[in-house]
């Protein structure tokens, strides 16, 4: 059966236009963007973990803002209530009836900052929205906007008044992405510049609400060869049977680490997966969704035995 054609060259120059935006406010980290839109392409939702400062809050800022979606933050604290984000439930005096006032969380796009200091409770008030699109209020079931993202950021060094996310709740992040410092190049620009808030504040959008739906539809016709679906299917196995390993990736996580693989050849501007889609991915899909039987006090040992497994077995030819 032939492959269904796909516009690329038209996709193509909307993506690079979302790329060549946010590059304009985050410097010198294409494939931290790369990755970010190839989530966002997906439908999968991004956590960022990095040291404060180095442009976590921005980036999502700058993705938002280069698309004309609803846009909203919430800033979690110890305090924050579970009704913070999704709503309430208020008595209207003038109809005499009982209304509901939908939260934050009703947005096209939700920045969830430093989401690792609300408690467990709070943070399970997410569950359903990044899974399913909707959310659950007294027996009624409300669709979230479509498209509906959250990026998340998290401060890794930071462990007073935190609350770790449990595991169900990092297997609803399609990608943990690290930002990293800038090179030396790119921070004397920035601070040559006076940092990005400016050019932040006078971004504009490139891409609307309905080119946004139909890039993500098009992101399921990408081809993927049978044998790099075993090679993608091998990587997941091992983290299931590996003696190192506590907690393997579920299914759900090959899912989206077969679908990001199709997102990031599109962004590549192909349309078919190679190889290296694989070996790139598997870490930020697949290290914060398994659970090491002996960490030893290394820094991040999940990412790295991701990438020694992916490095022990053989690319199909």
């Amino acid at each position: 059966m032939a492959r269904e054609a796909i516009p690329l060259n038209r996709s193509l120059d909307r993506i690079a236009a979302l790329q060549a935006n946010v590059e304009k406010v985050i410097r010198g980290k294409s494939e931290v963007v790369q990755f970010a839109i190839a989530s966002l392409l997906a439908k999968g939702h991004i956590l960022l973990e990095d040291v404060p400062g180095v442009g976590k809050t921005t980036l999502a800022h700058a993705i938002a803002r280069s698309m004309s979606l609803q846009f909203q933050r919430i800033q979690f604290t110890s305090d924050l209530l579970p009704a913070d984000i999704v709503g309430v439930t208020i008595f209207n005096q003038d109809a005499q009836e009982f209304e509901f006032v939908s939260g934050p969380i009703f947005t096209n796009i939700l920045l969830a900052d430093e989401i690792n200091r609300a408690t467990p409770k709070s943070q399970s008030a997410l569950l359903e929205a990044m899974n399913e699109g909707t959310i659950t209020i007294e027996k009624r079931r409300l669709a979230l906007p479509d498209p509906f993202l959250v990026i998340a950021t998290q401060n890794p060094v930071e462990h007073v008044g935190t609350y770790p996310l449990p595991e169900s709740q990092l297997d609803r992040f399609l990608m943990k992405l690290t930002i990293g410092y800038p090179n030396a190049t790119d921070e004397k620009k920035l601070l040559r510049s006076g940092g990005a808030q400016d050019v932040l504040d006078h971004l504009e959008p490139v891409l609307d609400e309905a080119e946004v739906r139909e890039l993500q539809q098009q992101v399921g016709l990408i081809h993927v060869n049978e044998s790099l679906l075993e090679y993608l299917m091998t990587i997941v196995q091992t983290t299931r049977t590996h003696v190192e390993v506590a907690l393997g990736v579920s299914t759900r996580g090959a899912l989206t680490f077969f679908k990001a693989c199709q997102a990031l050849a599109m962004v590549q501007g192909r349309d078919f997966v190679v190889p290296e889609d694989i070996k790139r991915l598997a870490a930020p899909v697949l290290s914060h969704r398994i659970i090491m039987r002996d960490r030893r006090g290394e820094r991040s040992p999940e990412a790295l035995f991701i990438q020694r497994i992916v490095n022990e077995i053989p690319v199909p030819r």
